[in-house]
């Protein structure tokens, strides 16, 4: 019998995902939370404890995504999951376009409503939010997060690990760094260096 994707995480993201990971065809056996997480997530049984990890890969398990909306914590428990030999799928919505010039990693999501075009790279352990768009020949770094409905013009980047809050705009050709945290609403007009927080129109570092 074949088995099923195990999924990282049992909160509001893990849900979205779960759901994707249906609407793709694909079965979802268990998701893994922590001690304090609900029993079920969308239907699916919680197992609580990252221990659980190890034991359903002993027991034949190879597929697993990581459905947590921190880009620091997505990221490490990543790492442990392939560590015990998983393979990192990707959850991605029917209702998103996709262009077929895009170049995809693996562990990402993209929600319903989300655009990629073309030749655009989104690496991996990105989430593309619902709605949001990101237009042709940019660069989505490894475990970034852009939130419902931004919208990145064409030839734009973004560094590792940064977060781009709910409705931010970016025009074309900026490059935002790695780490940074751009507040919900911000419009990017010129280009954001590594670690800061960023808020406004136009976007302003805070700190």
């Amino acid at each position: 019998m074949q088995k099923g994707v195990v999924v990282i995480g049992a909160g509001g993201h893990a849900k979205v995902c779960v759901e994707l990971l249906r609407a793709m065809g694909a079965e979802v056996d268990y998701c893994i939370g922590g001690d304090s997480s609900v029993r079920t997530c969308v239907g699916v049984p919680v197992l609580h404890g990252d221990e659980h990890i190890g034991r359903l890969r002993e027991s034949g398990y190879q597929s697993a995504f990581v459905a947590i909306g921190s880009n620091r914590l997505r990221e490490k428990l990543a790492a442990t999951v392939v560590e015990h030999g998983y393979c990192l799928v990707n959850a991605i919505s029917p209702l998103a376009v996709i262009s077929p010039s895009a170049r995809l990693g693996s562990g990402i999501a993209i929600m319903a409503g989300a655009i990629v075009n073309a030749e655009s790279t989104v690496a991996d352990l990105a989430i593309i939010n619902t709605g949001a768009t990101v237009d042709h020949d940019c660069n989505i770094g490894r475990a970034v997060h852009i939130a419902p409905q931004c919208g990145l013009a064409g030839n734009v980047s973004v560094g590792d690990g940064s977060f781009l809050g709910i409705g931010c705009k970016v025009i074309p050709e900026q490059s935002i760094g790695a780490n940074v945290v751009l507040g919900a609403g911000s419009v990017v007009i010129s280009p954001i260096p590594d670690g800061v927080t960023a808020v406004g129109v136009p976007a302003r570092v805070i700190r």
